[in-house]
């Protein structure tokens, strides 16, 4: 459970009867919150080795993202470090996509994924400059198609608006406060 399962629980609080569309799924590797909900996959659960290699798939995932049926539905709301704003929302339906991130690996952070000092190996140092304009040109098309934009930080916010030319409101993600005293200790100086 890291930061976006983190997110996708408080999701999953807020709309309890809500089912859960996820390129691939690990049984027991979220919450009890978010696994009592029904949860679909895409094709690419399917994949060999997915579970542990699933960046080597990058490049497939935005046709596994388009390939989620969303008919019938009201409201989509998805979440995305990559490919889930990507989903292909059929009218009336209203999609607004919570971004962690535009796709770090093809923008702000390609060269220390790809770059030569990365720990790709040539081969892929040669395709990945191809792969990675694809992927630009899908993330900002698909960008256009998110009906509201919300950024976790302010930082976020002014990568989505460099990146896909949109504004974006800032809904900053939940704390977990409870790990924290937040008692205030008043100090004597002398």
């Amino acid at each position: 459970m890291r930061g976006g399962e983190k997110c996708l629980e408080i999701f999953a609080r807020f709309f309890p009867q809500a089912d859960l569309y996820t390129l691939l799924h690990i049984k027991g590797s979220v919450s009890p919150t978010i696994e009592k909900h029904r949860i679909l996959t895409t094709w690419a659960q399917h994949l060999p080795g997915v579970e542990k290699k699933y960046r080597n798939y990058l490049p497939l995932f935005p046709l596994a993202v388009r390939s989620m049926n969303l008919k019938g539905y009201d409201l989509v709301l998805s979440s995305s470090h990559c490919v889930a704003k990507g989903v292909r929302v059929h009218s009336p339906s209203v999609h607004i996509s919570y971004v962690f991130t535009p796709i770090r690996y093809v923008w702000d952070m390609y060269d220390i994924y790809f770059g030569k000092d990365s720990s790709a190996g040539f081969l892929v140092r040669m395709l990945v400059p191809f792969v990675a304009a694809w992927l630009r040109r899908w993330d900002v098309r698909t960008s256009q198609g998110v009906d509201y934009l919300l950024a976790d930080s302010e930082n976020v916010r002014r990568r989505i608006l460099k990146y896909y030319h949109r504004e974006a409101e800032v809904i900053p993600v939940p704390v977990d406060t409870t790990q924290f005293d937040l008692t205030f200790q008043p100090r004597t100086i002398i």
